[in-house]
C-alpha cells in the first residue's frame, strides 16, 4: 500500500532552507518504494493534503518564544477540518530556535494533543547560533520517518 509523508517546513532562512532539503534528502535515502514525500510551505498546505497524509514532519522557527505566525495559521486551517479523520496520525517535529524552543515545543505539542496524533520521533530542537551540525539529525529524522512509514511501523 502506497504511503505520503507530508513535510511542513517553514524555511525563512538559508540555514532553515538546508535543514528542509535535508529532511528530502533523508527520506530519499531511505529508498522507500512505497512512500511519497512531499514538502509544502505552511501558507500553501490545505487541509486535503493533511487529509491524504499517513504522516506529518513539521518544521518551524522560534520566533519571540513560540512557533512562526505561518506554521500557526497552518494549524489554525487544519484544526478542524482534520480533528475528526486524522487521529493517530504520526508526527515528527522539528525546531530551530535561537533560543530554547521550550515555548513552540509546548504549543506544537498541544495542538497536537488535541489533535490527538502521536509523536513517532523525539522532539528535535536544534538552538543557538546556526551550526553545520543541525544538518545530520535532520537527515535522519526524514529517513526515519520515510522508512517507518515504509515498514509499516508509522
Amino acid at each position: 500500500m502506497h504511503k505520503k509523508l507530508l513535510i511542513i517546513a517553514h524555511q525563512p532562512s538559508t540555514n532553515t532552507q538546508q535543514m528542509a532539503s535535508a529532511f528530502i534528502a533523508g527520506s530519499r535515502a531511505a529508498e522507500a518504494e512505497n512512500v511519497s514525500i512531499s514538502m509544502v510551505a505552511p501558507l500553501e498546505c490545505q487541509p486535503k493534503q493533511l487529509l491524504d497524509a499517513d504522516a506529518v514532519l513539521i518544521f518551524t522557527t522560534e520566533n519571540l518564544g513560540y512557533m512562526a505566525g505561518t506554521t500557526k495559521d497552518w494549524f489554525d486551517r487544519v484544526y478542524y477540518p482534520v480533528l475528526e479523520f486524522k487521529q493517530g496520525l504520526p508526527y515528527a517535529l522539528v525546531i530551530r530556535a535561537g533560543t530554547d524552543g521550550t515555548g513552540t515545543r509546548r504549543a506544537i505539542e498541544s495542538i497536537c494533543k488535541g489533535l490527538r496524533w502521536n509523536l513517532a520521533q523525539p522532539v528535535l530542537v536544534c538552538k543557538g547560533p546556526w551550526q553545520e551540525d543541525f544538518i545530520q539529525p535532520c537527515f535522519e529524522m526524514g529517513q526515519y520517518m520515510t522508512a517507518g512509514l515504509d515498514l509499516g511501523i508509522l
